[in-house]
Parts: C-alpha cells; sequence; structure tokens
C-alpha cells in the first residue's frame, strides 16, 4: 500500500475554478433509459439477430447496458450496413423475422440489457425494385400517391425531364446501351417492365398499349371477330385509353385509375393464360420491341416505348449536371425522401414507434440530422412519437424524450450542438477527436509541416485545401443542386428593383463560393429567424467569400447573406418570402453533403501530414490539443450534454482507435521519422512506375502509404497466407483513399495505370524478406510504434470510460483492432476468441492474484487482454456507482514536475465518492529507445498530480491493481511515482466498497 502525507491543496489548473456539475444532475431519471455503456453491432446477412442474441451473455458479462444496432428495416438485398432502406415498416429478412427479433430482445432484457436502434430520416434505396414507393413514382409520375414522398423536381430547368425522374444508372451512354440490348422489355404477370442487369424499371399501364396495339391487325386476322378472349383483349385496350394520364391532379381520379390499372394487369395476365394466340402475339411484340443487334432502327420502338415513360434512363456521368431528384449526399442510389411531410413521417416511424411503444427499442441514433428539412422541426416530432407516459418513472415530460436519443451530428470548429435540440447529445465525434488529439504532440508541429513540405514536395494549406475541394465537388458531383439554386436566387433577384441587376451567373457563382467558404457542415435557420449562431457563421462564410474574390462587386455577396438571413425586401409579398425560406431550407441542405464530401472524403486524404488527424468531425489544422482544453470540453459536456455518447471508433471513422493510437507516437518523434521515411523512399524507388511522365505512386500517397503501414502492421505475422490477406487489405485501403483524393485516380474517371502502379507498390515492398530492403528497417520501426500504440489505445480508453458521458464500443475494438475506414471495419469479428479471453479473465479475477494478472496481462499484452482488462474492470465501476460517473462534478487536476506535460488527470465526484483518473502521454521520452513499457521503467522524477482538499479525504482502491491508497501529503502534490508504480495508469476509486 502507497501511504502518502498531504495539506493544503491547489484547487485547479486555473484561478476561480469551481468543479462543474451536471445541469441535469437532478432530473437524469426522467431522460429514459440513459446507458452506462452502449456496444455497435453491425447486423447484416453475417451477423443476424439469432447470431446477436447468442451474443449477449458476452455482452453482459463485460459490462455492457445498451447493445446499440445497425438499421434493421428491410434493405436492398446484401446490404452490408442496412442504411439503404426499402421499406420502412418490414424487418429486414436477411437479419431475421420479427419473431427472431423479439427472441433477441428477450434475451437482451433477461441479461439486464437493452436496445438502442438506428433510423435512417434522409434518404432510401432506389436502386432496386424492392422499394414500392419509388417503383409507384416511376410509373405514374406525378400522379403517384408516393411522388410527394421523395425530393424530386418535377418542373426542372431542362424543359425534356418536365414531369419526369431522370435516372443516371447506364454504365454507358443510353444509346449505345439500348443498342447493344442492354435494355431488354419482359412481361410477366400481366404486367411490362424493363430490365437493366438486376435493376428493374417498370412501364406505366397506359404506355403499355403502344406494346400491345402493334401489330394489332395481324392479331385479329388470325382468330374470328367474335372470339371471346379477341373481344376481351380489345376491352383491356379501351380501358387503357381511359386511364388518367400521369399528370392528373384529381386525386379521386387518380385513386380511380389505379384501382382501374390493377383490374387491367389482372385481366391480361388472365387472358394471356387463356389464349394461346394473344400470349404468342404478345411474346411476339416483347421480342420485336427488344430490336435486333446491328439493326439500329428495330431499336425505334423500344426508344419510342421510354420516352413515354414518367423517368429517362440515362448514363450515370450525367448525374452531376442534370440530376432533378435529391440524393444522400452524391450517392445515385439513395434518394431522399421528404421527412417533413407528416405523411412521411408517420409511415417511416410506424414501425419504429411501435416497437418503442412496446418497450422493444429503448434508444435511437438518429443518422445524418444535418440532411433535414428542418431538423429541430423533425426531433420535436420524434419525442412527441415516442414519448408516452412511464407509469415506472411518472415521466410525462413531452419535451423530452422517453427513449435515449443521440444525434449522428458532426460540429465544426466553434460549433456546438443547438441546445434547442431535445436530444440526450451526440454519437461522439466530438470527443474522439479531443481525446485522440490528447496524444499528439503539439509541440512538434512546425517540425512535422516542414518534414511533409519536403518529403512530398509541396506545402499544404488545408483551409485552402478544403475550399479547392469544395468547388471539385460543387463541379463535379453537385452541380445540378447549385445550378437550381442560382436560378432560385435569380427569380428572387428579380422581384426587387434593388437586385434586379445581378445576373444568373454573378448568383450562381456567388452561391458557389459562400458554400465553399461556409465554415459548419449547416446553419439551422427557419421562418422563426435567424440566432446569433448561425448569423456568425453567415457572416464568416461571406467575408472570407469576398476576400477569395476581391475582383467581384461585394454587393453580391451581401445579397446573398441578407437572403440567407431572411432579410426580405420591402416590398416583399407572402408568396416572394415564401421562395426566399424554401431558398434558405435548401441552401442548408446543399452545404452539409458538400462539406461532408469535400473536406471528410476528398481533403482528408491529400492532406497527409499526420493522418491521425484526418478524422470524421476533426480539424487537421490543429495538431494536438493541451489537457486543459481537453478538460474543458468535458466541462462543456458535463454541463449541457452529460449523457452524449464517448466514441473512439464507429462503422464511420477512417481508422480505428488503435490506428490512430499507433499513428499518433509519431508525433513524438519527428527526427526519426524524418530519417525513416527518407531512407524507405530511397529503397522503395525502384519498385515505382512512371504514369504519365511521373513516379507512381506520388511522394503525397506514398507518405500516406507508410502511416498507414505503421498504423496497421499486425503484432504478429507468421504465416504468408496472412502476408497475403494483409497486402490485399491495404491496397484496397490505397485504391479507396487514392479515388477519394481526386488527384491521380477518382471514382468517376479511375486511371487504371496509376491504381495499377499502386498495388504494384504495395505488393513489391511488402513482399520482401522482412530481413532485406524496406522491411529490414521498417519492422522494427513499425513493432516499436506498437509498443507505445498500445498504451496510447489503453489510455484512451481509460479516458473514454471515466470522462463525462456514454461510452461506446465499436463492435470488436474491446481487444486491439487495426481496421481502416469501411469496408475494411465491417470485417468479420472473432467474438469467440474474445469471450473466451474475457472468460479467463474472469476466471484470474475470482482467484485474486492482482499483481500476477498485470503482469501477465503486460507480458501479452499482444492479444488484446490487457484492453479487455481495462474495459472489464472499469465498466464493472460504472455499474456499481452510476451516479458519479452520471452526473458527478468534474475537475481538472493540476500537474508539476519536470514530466507535468506527460500526465493527464482529472477527478470526478458525487456525493462522498470520489474518483480519479490518471493517464500518462508521450512515452517515447520517458523510455528507453530499447526498452518496451514496463512500469517499473518510467522515472516520473518529480512529477506529481495535486489533489482539491476534497479529493484528500478518503482512502482509494485502484480499479486495476486493487492496491489500497491513502493520500496525506500537506501540499497536495502526490507523486506520480506513487500513483503509476505498478501500473501504467490509473483510476483511483474511494475505498471501503
Amino acid at each position: 500500500m502507497s501511504t502518502i502525507q498531504k495539506s493544503p491543496p491547489v484547487v485547479s489548473t486555473k484561478p476561480g475554478f469551481q468543479p462543474q456539475t451536471s445541469r441535469h444532475a437532478t432530473n437524469d431519471k426522467n431522460c429514459g433509459h440513459v446507458p452506462q455503456a452502449t456496444y455497435r453491432l453491425q447486423l447484416n446477412r453475417s451477423l443476424t439477430f439469432a447470431d446477436a442474441r447468442r451474443l449477449v451473455p458476452y455482452l453482459a458479462k463485460l459490462g455492457i447496458s445498451h447493445c446499440y444496432v445497425s438499421p434493421f428495416l428491410k434493405a436492398r438485398p446484401g446490404s452490408p450496413h442496412g442504411y439503404d432502406i426499402v421499406d420502412h415498416q418490414s424487418f429486414n429478412p436477411e437479419i431475421g423475422s420479427e419473431s427472431e427479433f423479439r427472441e433477441f430482445v428477450a434475451t437482451l432484457h433477461a441479461h439486464g440489457l437493452r436496445l438502442i436502434l438506428d433510423i435512417v430520416p434522409n434518404h432510401m434505396a432506389v436502386a432496386t425494385s424492392d422499394n414500392a414507393w419509388w417503383m409507384d413514382v416511376l410509373e405514374n409520375g406525378p400522379s403517384s400517391p408516393y411522388a410527394g414522398y421523395f425530393d424530386i423536381d418535377w418542373m426542372p430547368l431542362k424543359p425534356d425531364l418536365a414531369n419526369k425522374v431522370l435516372l443516371p444508372v447506364l454504365g454507358d451512354q443510353f444509346g449505345r446501351v439500348l443498342e447493344k440490348g442492354g435494355l431488354q422489355l419482359v412481361f410477366k404477370e400481366g404486367r411490362f417492365s424493363i430490365q437493366y442487369f438486376e435493376q428493374r424499371f417498370p412501364i406505366a399501364a397506359r404506355s403499355s398499349s403502344r406494346i400491345l396495339k402493334h401489330r394489332l391487325e395481324e392479331l385479329v386476322a388470325q382468330v374470328t371477330p367474335d372470339d371471346s378472349q379477341l373481344i376481351e383483349f380489345q376491352s383491356i385496350l379501351t380501358a387503357i385509353g381511359h386511364l388518367p394520364p400521369r399528370t392528373e391532379v384529381d386525386r379521386a381520379t387518380i385513386e380511380e385509375g389505379r384501382r382501374e390499372q390493377e383490374v387491367i394487369q389482372r385481366r391480361l395476365n388472365d387472358v394471356c393464360l387463356q389464349s394461346s394466340s394473344i400470349r404468342d402475339f404478345v411474346t411476339e411484340n416483347v421480342r420485336l420491341f427488344n430490336g435486333s443487334p446491328g439493326n439500329s432502327r428495330s431499336y425505334d420502338l423500344l426508344d419510342e416505348l421510354l420516352l413515354d415513360q414518367a423517368y429517362r434512363l440515362a448514363y450515370w456521368r450525367i448525374a452531376a449536371d442534370e440530376i432533378n431528384y435529391r440524393r444522400f449526399f452524391d450517392i445515385n442510389e439513395l434518394a431522399a425522401i421528404c421527412m417533413e411531410s407528416p405523411a412521411v413521417f408517420n409511415e417511416a416511424h410506424a414501425l419504429v414507434c411501435r416497437l418503442v411503444e412496446e418497450r422493444l427499442v429503448d434508444g435511437l441514433r438518429i443518422d445524418h440530422p444535418d440532411g433535414l428539412y428542418d431538423p429541430l422541426d423533425y426531433f420535436t416530432k420524434v419525442v412527441a412519437a415516442v414519448s408516452r407516459e412511464d407509469e415506472a418513472t411518472g415521466f410525462d415530460n413531452e419535451a423530452f424524450p422517453r427513449v435515449y436519443l443521440v444525434v449522428e451530428k458532426i460540429l465544426g470548429r466553434g460549433e456546438h450542438l443547438p441546445t434547442e435540440w431535445p436530444v440526450h447529445g451526440t454519437t461522439g465525434y466530438d470527443f474522439l477527436n479531443a481525446a485522440n488529439g490528447l496524444f499528439v504532440d503539439r509541440s512538434n508541429a512546425k517540425t512535422f509541416d516542414a518534414i511533409y513540405a519536403k518529403f512530398t514536395q509541396q506545402k499544404m494549406d488545408f483551409k485552402m485545401l478544403a475550399y479547392h475541394c469544395k468547388k471539385v465537388i460543387m463541379d463535379a458531383s453537385m452541380s445540378s443542386e447549385i445550378s437550381v439554386l442560382g436560378h432560385v436566387l435569380d427569380r428572387i433577384s428579380e422581384q426587387d428593383r434593388s437586385s434586379r441587376d445581378f445576373t444568373l451567373r454573378g448568383l450562381t457563382e456567388a452561391i458557389r463560393e459562400v458554400i465553399a467558404c461556409f465554415p459548419v457542415y449547416r446553419t439551422y435557420i427557419t421562418a422563426a429567424g435567424v440566432v446569433e449562431r448561425d448569423q456568425r457563421f453567415l457572416e464568416t462564410a461571406v467575408t472570407r467569400a469576398k476576400r477569395m474574390n476581391p475582383a467581384v462587386n461585394e454587393s453580391i455577396f451581401d445579397f446573398v447573406r441578407d437572403i440567407l438571413m431572411l432579410k426580405y425586401p420591402v416590398h416583399a409579398t407572402e408568396e416572394s418570402r415564401l421562395m426566399q425560406q424554401r431558398f434558405v431550407s435548401r441552401f442548408q441542405q446543399v452545404t452539409s453533403p458538400i462539406m461532408a464530401k469535400a473536406v471528410e472524403d476528398t481533403a482528408f486524404y491529400i492532406n497527409n501530414r499526420l493522418v491521425s488527424l484526418n478524422e470524421v468531425g476533426g480539424d487537421p489544422e490543429k495538431f494536438g490539443i493541451t489537457p486543459s482544453v481537453f478538460h474543458q470540453q468535458n466541462i462543456d459536456r458535463l454541463s449541457h450534454w452529460p449523457n452524449s455518447l464517448l466514441a473512439s471508433s464507429t462503422h464511420d471513422t477512417k481508422r480505428s482507435e488503435d490506428v490512430r493510437a499507433r499513428v499518433s507516437v509519431l508525433s513524438e518523434l519527428p527526427g526519426e521519422w524524418k530519417k525513416h521515411i527518407f531512407r524507405w523512399s530511397r529503397v522503395n524507388q525502384k519498385r515505382k512506375k512512371e504514369v504519365d511522365g511521373e513516379p507512381a505512386p506520388s511522394r503525397n500517397d506514398e507518405y500516406m502509404l507508410y502511416q498507414i503501414l505503421i498504423g496497421t502492421w499486425p503484432l504478429e505475422m507468421s504465416s504468408p497466407d496472412q502476408t497475403s490477406q494483409y497486402i490485399q487489405r491495404i491496397q484496397q485501403y490505397m485504391l479507396k483513399a487514392c479515388r477519394e483524393a481526386k488527384v491521380h485516380t477518382s471514382w468517376i474517371s479511375p486511371h487504371v495505370d496509376y491504381e495499377q502502379a499502386i498495388c504494384d507498390f504495395v505488393s513489391g515492398i511488402l513482399s520482401e524478406s522482412p530481413s532485406r530492403g524496406f522491411l529490414s528497417t521498417f519492422v522494427p520501426f513499425a513493432r516499436r510504434i506498437a509498443e507505445f500504440g498500445i498504451w496510447n489505445s489503453v489510455a484512451l480508453t481509460l479516458l473514454k470510460l471515466t470522462c463525462p458521458g456514454v461510452p461506446d464500443f465499436y463492435q470488436g475494438t474491446e481487444l486491439w483492432d487495426f481496421s481502416l475506414v469501411d469496408p475494411d471495419n465491417r470485417r468479420p469479428v472473432d467474438f469467440a476468441l474474445r469471450e473466451q479471453l474475457l472468460d479467463e479473465l474472469d476466471e484470474e479475477l475470482e482467484e485474486g492474484g492482482s499483481p500476477e494478472l498485470l503482469s501477465r496481462l503486460i507480458e501479452s499484452r499482444h492479444d488484446g487482454s490487457l484492453k479487455l482488462f481495462v474495459i472489464r474492470q472499469l465498466l464493472k465501476h460504472r455499474r456499481c456507482y452510476p451516479d458519479v460517473h452520471a452526473h458527478g462534478s468534474y475537475a481538472p487536476l493540476a500537474t508539476s514536475g519536470h514530466w507535468q506535460d506527460h500526465i493527464c488527470a482529472f477527478g470526478r465526484a458525487g456525493g462522498d465518492y470520489r474518483i480519479i483518473t490518471v493517464v500518462p502521454r508521450f512515452l517515447t521520452q520517458l523510455l528507453p529507445q530499447d526498452d518496451v513499457l514496463r512500469p517499473h521503467l518510467v522515472d516520473w522524477e518529480d512529477t506529481a498530480v495535486t489533489l482539491p482538499r476534497e479529493f484528500t479525504r478518503s482512502d482509494y482502491r485502484n480499479v486495476l491493481t486493487g492496491e489500497l491508497v491513502h493520500f496525506d501529503q500537506a501540499d497536495g502534490n502526490v507523486p506520480v511515482s506513487m500513483i503509476l508504480g505498478d501500473f501504467p495508469l490509473a483510476v483511483l476509486s474511494t475505498a471501503g466498497d
């Protein structure tokens, strides 16, 4: 036992500090089932309800309170993630039936767990005939009852697309696809459709008369005039002629027409079954419409039939310029739905609300709320839909959800979650990036700038890069959306004489510039007005746009700003005000996908100074943060959003937490990093190929590759199969990364030679003997970095488990997980291994022997048991003391001494209970170069943690080591060597439990 004497404390790292307490501390019981810890499972055909059910005992034993699952509503066949939903009111049959779902939930409840469901309010998959809403729209156009369910512009700028949906699905120009027989007319069960590979497109019942009337005189000549089946067939043609056009607006007429369509299709199917002559006639007409290869004119019939549909099939490359339905980001296969419509909201949430009402689902994660027309309105509707009087708690507050509700909101620099949102918090990217930044040595920022610039032979300004990437996305992927905004703004400008002289071109360019300069994903302006937060972001964007375009008259930017701030012209009519409000809402829905595609999916793959900083919600310009900044974020979260998730890896992260933890170690070793990368580049020069007159891969891609190899290098790689699988993973990642960067290749225009050069380079440098060439120096360095990365990972895990908020674990990350961006992070998880290791841990803990166990965990750290142990111990502690973890006060603890910057420490207090967390950082400077970490190797010298008075009045037990500790030092300065004497990090908990 370590005993330390103590005297009057120093309360904080800054004057006037008072421990922060959550404003929700007194009413958390009214917030429904707030989790203690969540565990994310990616459900699909490889991980079904039945599979998940078998994992429940393991999750319960680990200490998880809520299983948090990916969407399980019906998605397109083969979906690996569930975000491409085709039916909101059905379970995904590949995951399981409703009865299997209920069995899964019953098992959760039997083990004391609850369920959180990820829901998708923004979009649906439309590249499949399984989406009944979409298929109805394609068949019936604007007269479909579902026409208003999707965000479709039925009167787009191109007149030829009036009352049509542009479908950019073809792999080549329409004419080429048609005349190669790629589009095939099909007749089945009284219905006609167009088949294109596995996709099917309906033929409108009214236009089917083109097929059925073709060569009709030949059919009439074959049978007697009084043939009953011929009479029926002619009656069907008459009925088709009386169907309403797709532009019909009278609802009663439309509904009558829909009923008649169903009758016609049944009658047509019956007559073909009963008459071989008519069946053969229809079959031959289908053959004729499908044309003959080599005979261009033979495809005229099918061409004319397709022109008569409520959709136009087109080459996928034209989507950026002419698509007239809003998409999820720039993905043509995902069409946005109008969740602001009460009908859409009700139908899309009916099943989910039923599951909530039946207490089968206790929490919801809202995917991408920034894509919604009005997020606050949506959240308010969700709260109203799922909030019911809870007799167990007496909860009847309709202003706050009974279920646990978190949103996937990406916060920009200086941005906070809107306090008016009735949610529990975010999905945790804000914590992820702050915690990651804590292990990046910010003192080496300029050195890394110089190394990166020298290696790549270019200087990188991330703010300018993001600006240019946004313009690339607007040009290459979303020019149609920008064009529409420009035309709407032009119509608005024409309504007032003070703005009438602004040209369409000038206004469109002004919109592009303002979006390119936008500092956050979006604003949240409604007809109710503009809050100070959004006004500040708009002013920032417009001011920068002016600065970036000094030759442009400032007045046009001022006009755009005033329109976006809903400053109505003096003589504005009600109609013009509504047009302005709709423009603002559309503008806000556009900025978010442009930011995401330009920054996360482009700039993050170009600026490779230190790739651990290039994470969703991250800011690569910020090369690390100080403990004081980290503490302030925790204080703010506790004060405003104490029930936010704390994430470290998710299904969307660019790299897993363990990969980032390793790469961040490089920030501590700029000299060694510089020496190695230049040597590796010289050695590997022979592996490069010349593409377009330049060596491939480029210096920038090569620089990124070395970091990726450092971050993912297996702790053990002994077999040829393992080496081969690893090489394939890295090749696939590099292809995706280079395509996302859009510098040398892209998804739209793959550069085959460059991509092949990348794959060959990866294979070449990794297939050598480890004792020769590149690997001879890379492997020892990578293994050394990996050792320090282990402790970065464990320290980050400990922070996640003790900071204010709800710790969230992505499947498999309770052991070391060196996954990269999807689909790499969706590889199957070896749960059997995790169950086995947890069982072994529990057996050893039951036998006592903490010193022996800790020694074994350090010795066998490569198997991941060390991380699993920390998670298991702290989750158990959270179950035993939920109040202090949920809303206990937060006190940053000051440090002093030679290595004071290498410690992050804080205390949590609730009632008479105290917790102290102490983690090390930048350990490369504390250990001999050739040694891996052992507790006794760290010489903390005079480094101490200063405890406030209220934290020194208790005896403590180290949650990880079991050691009893008493602080009784007069000056309150506790030597770090006493806290971390037996284990490299610590959580001290009030003793006596």
